[in-house]
């Protein structure tokens, strides 16, 4: 990887680490802002939602805007409007503010995904692309760890303003940084064999299509699967399988942090495998075993603990084969639109799946939330299998 590959790589991650850090920001100060703020978890819901509804609007249009106008004058933008939205916060901490605020958040959201792979698949080596998404992804869920501790801390130390100021500030710090270290010269070879590669002409452009329409339906069950557990394992662990409050936090923390580790493993087997989907496929597949010996073995602490880690783990594993899956159905010079199109997958599952989880836990129906996690695994197993079969079966085309 030459010295280039490296900056573009280092400002990229950091990007993404910023936004991970946006998103975590209002949930992870949930618990402090009906007092703090003067609003209800209803009203928190609403402006979570608008966040993720927005996002979900945008992200295709601004994927259009990424290879029209340039992924880094998108992605710097996208970092100034994010710093700006939680600025406004600071300055006025009410719920009108707040639903603004998640608005323009949303739009700043919608950005990073079709500016961040369109800039690692036009600059990064090919034979290095599967760690350089990695370490994309891995950064992305250090900013998810690292919200919580500093936000928290910050609320409670000082008061609820500061977290949000820290918010605005790391970004504009990421902002300054990438303003000042200057656009990175990109692997010209790298967007050579990108572009001869594409120049089969409309029929593959028209059959990738439905290349795309799959790869979003595998983010949202992609979402669907890994959201249940991230977000509603502890209700379901406490309410139907006799597990302490502390035993299952202690169990989601594990998968977490073994999810960002698989995240870097990924990267390695994606780098040394043409075969993405099966290597997808057979990862998530064996997580979905572990979740559903989750639920019909009971389990002391000292089992459940490491059987969710190792699930984390393989989760994170799919991670860079994923992003290659996308890669290799978006033509040169389209990154951005393509991964801004499947991207709303994940937006989509994230405003779907808290209401299904949430009803199968008002229903009494605990242990529905981890098969449904598994169920969704499986059918994210068949989706990439077919994307597969998909993509090799085009190839004598171009």
């Amino acid at each position: 990887m030459t010295v280039s590959q490296r900056g573009l790589l280092a400002q990229i991650s950091a990007a993404h680490l910023v936004s991970h850090f946006h998103i975590m920001t209002v949930p992870a100060l949930l618990p402090l802002l009906p007092s703090a703020m003067g609003v209800s978890f209803v009203d928190l819901g609403i402006a979570l939602g608008v966040f993720n509804i927005v996002t979900a609007l945008v992200q295709a249009p601004l994927g259009y805007a990424v290879d029209r106008f340039g992924a880094r004058n998108l992605l710097m933008a996208g970092l100034a409007l994010g710093s700006a939205s939680f600025a406004i916060l600071v300055v006025f901490p009410t719920f009108t503010m707040l639903v603004l605020a998640m608005a323009l958040a949303g739009i700043a959201n919608g950005v990073y995904h079709p500016s961040d792979y369109a800039l690692l698949s036009r600059g990064m080596a090919p034979e290095r692309m599967g760690r350089a998404f990695s370490i994309h992804t891995f950064a992305g869920f250090l900013g998810n760890a690292l919200a919580p501790l500093t936000l928290v801390w910050l609320a409670l130390s000082l008061d609820i303003r500061s977290a949000f100021a820290a918010s605005a500030v790391l970004g504009l710090l990421v902002l300054v940084a990438m303003a000042i270290r200057g656009a990175p010269v990109p692997a010209t070879s790298a967007i050579v064999k990108r572009e001869e590669a594409s120049t089969s002409g409309s029929r593959i452009r028209i059959s990738l299509s439905g290349a795309i329409i799959s790869l979003t339906l595998f983010f949202l069950l992609l979402n669907l699967s890994t959201g249940a557990i991230e977000k509603f394992s502890v209700s379901a662990l406490v309410q139907g399988f006799d597990v302490s409050l502390p035993t299952a936090n202690l169990a989601l923390t594990a998968f977490l942090f073994a999810s960002a580790f698989g995240v870097l493993a990924g990267g390695v087997l994606a780098d040394r495998t043409t075969r993405h989907g099966l290597v997808g496929a057979a990862v998530f597949g064996l997580a979905a075993l572990l979740i559903v010996a989750v639920i019909l073995i009971p389990m002391p602490v000292f089992v459940l603990v490491p059987t969710l880690g190792a699930a984390g783990f393989l989760t994170g594993c799919i991670a860079p084969s994923r992003d290659m899956l996308v890669r290799a159905a978006a033509p040169a010079g389209a990154e951005g639109r393509v991964f801004g199109i499947v991207s709303t997958g994940f937006n989509i599952g994230g405003v779907l799946g808290p209401i299904l989880f949430g009803y199968l836990l008002d229903r009494g129906l605990p242990s529905g939330v981890l098969w449904a996690s598994a169920g969704f695994m499986i059918l994210t197993c068949a989706i990439v299998i077919l994307q597969e079969w998909s993509m090799r079966r085009l190839k004598p085309l171009s």
